[in-house]
C-alpha cells in the first residue's frame, strides 16, 4: 500500500517536471530564461525545453511594433508661449536581453524619455514654428529617440506630433492676428485687381488709338493713291483729248486746203465759218465762271472779218503762211 502511494507520488512529481520543461514561445514573441538566478538563454519560437526547478522563464513580450500613446503635456516655446502636446511613437523590441537586463520599466522609461525630448525640441522653437516645421519636428525627434533607447536594445521607427494646443489667450491673440492678415490679404488683392484692370483699361485705350492711327494713315495712303490715279487718268485722257482735237485740226485742215483748191468758191464758206467761230469764242468766255469784260467796237468787226480773209487769201495764193506750209500739195 505504501508502495503504491510513493509510486503515485514519483509519477505525479514526473508528469509535473516533463510538463514543466517544455515551454511553447508563440511567432512573434521571445522568452529569457533564467537557471538559478542568472540569465541562461532565450527561447524562440515554437517547441523548446528547460530543465526542471532550474530554469526559470523571467520575461517575455512581443518583438512585433507596438504603440506607445503620450499623453498631453505643457510646454513653453522660445518665445515663451504656454502650448499643450501630445504624440504617438511606434517602436519595437530588437534586443529582448537587453530590454530586460538594462532597464527595470522600459515602458515607463520611453514614456518619460518621449516627454522630455518633446518638452527640449519644444523649446527651441518659435510658436509660428511649431505649427509650420511639424515634420522637421517628427523627424528631431525620431533621431533622438532612436539614439537614446539603443542601450535598451529598442528601436524608434516613427514618431508622431498629434496635437499642438496654445493656451486659451494665445488662440485668441492668433484668431485676431489671422483676421487681420486675412483683410490685408483681401485688401492687397482688391488693389492688385484694380491695378490690373487700370493697366488693362489703358493698354486697350493705347491699341484701340494706335488700331485708329493706323486705319487712319492706310485710308490716308489709299485716297493718296485714289487720288494719284485719278490725277493720271485725268491727264492722260486730255493728252489724249489734246491729241485727238490736233487730229482732228489737222484733218479738217487737210480738207479745207483740198476744198480750197479744188473749188475757189468755197473761200467764202471759209470765211463766213471763221468769223461765226469768232463770234462764238465772244460768247463763251463771257458766258465761263470766270467771266471777263471784253470790250469790242462794232467799227471794228468788219476790219476784223476782212483782216481774216486777207489770211484766207493769201493762203490760197501764197505760201508765205506757216499755217499751210506743211500742208500737203504745196
Amino acid at each position: 500500500m505504501l508502495e503504491n502511494l510513493f509510486l503515485l507520488v514519483f509519477l505525479a512529481l514526473g508528469g509535473s517536471a516533463v510538463a514543466g520543461s517544455v515551454k511553447v514561445v508563440n511567432q512573434g514573441n521571445e522568452a529569457l530564461v533564467e537557471r538559478l538566478g542568472s540569465y541562461n538563454k532565450k527561447l524562440e519560437p515554437g517547441l523548446n525545453f528547460v530543465v526542471p526547478f532550474l530554469d526559470k522563464v523571467v520575461y517575455k513580450e512581443t518583438i512585433r511594433e507596438k504603440v506607445l500613446d503620450i499623453p498631453p503635456q505643457k510646454c513653453i516655446t522660445r518665445d515663451n508661449v504656454g502650448i499643450e502636446v501630445d504624440a504617438v511613437v511606434y517602436w519595437r523590441i530588437v534586443d529582448m536581453e537587453k530590454a530586460w537586463y538594462k532597464v527595470e520599466d522600459l515602458q515607463s522609461a520611453m514614456v518619460n524619455l518621449v516627454l522630455t525630448q518633446i518638452r527640449s525640441e519644444m523649446g527651441q522653437l518659435e510658436l509660428d514654428k511649431t505649427f509650420t516645421a511639424r515634420t522637421q519636428i517628427n523627424e528631431m525627434l525620431l533621431h533622438d529617440l532612436d539614439i537614446a533607447t539603443d542601450p535598451w536594445g529598442v528601436k524608434v521607427t516613427r514618431v508622431e506630433l498629434r496635437d499642438i494646443i496654445p493656451s486659451q489667450t494665445v488662440r485668441e491673440s492668433m484668431e485676431l492676428q489671422m483676421s487681420a492678415e486675412r483683410r490685408r490679404r483681401a485688401a492687397i488683392l482688391t488693389s492688385e485687381g484694380e491695378r490690373e484692370s487700370a493697366v488693362n483699361s489703358a493698354r486697350g485705350k493705347a491699341e484701340a488709338q494706335i488700331l485708329d492711327a493706323e486705319a487712319r494713315q492706310k485710308a490716308t495712303i489709299l485716297q493718296a493713291e485714289a487720288q494719284q490715279k485719278t490725277i493720271v487718268l485725268q491727264a492722260q485722257a486730255e493728252r489724249e483729248q489734246q491729241v485727238l482735237k490736233a487730229q482732228a485740226t489737222s484733218e479738217a485742215l487737210e480738207i479745207i486746203t483740198k476744198t480750197l483748191k479744188s473749188d475757189p468758191n468755197a473761200r467764202e464758206a471759209l470765211q463766213f465759218l471763221l468769223a461765226q467761230n469768232y463770234l462764238e469764242m465772244g460768247t463763251k468766255i463771257g458766258s465761263s465762271d470766270s467771266s471777263k469784260v471784253m470790250f469790242m467796237d462794232p467799227r471794228t468787226i468788219p476790219a476784223t472779218l476782212e483782216g481774216m480773209r486777207s489770211i484766207v487769201s493769201d493762203a490760197n495764193g501764197s505760201n508765205s503762211n506757216p499755217l499751210f506750209d506743211k500742208m500737203p500739195g504745196k
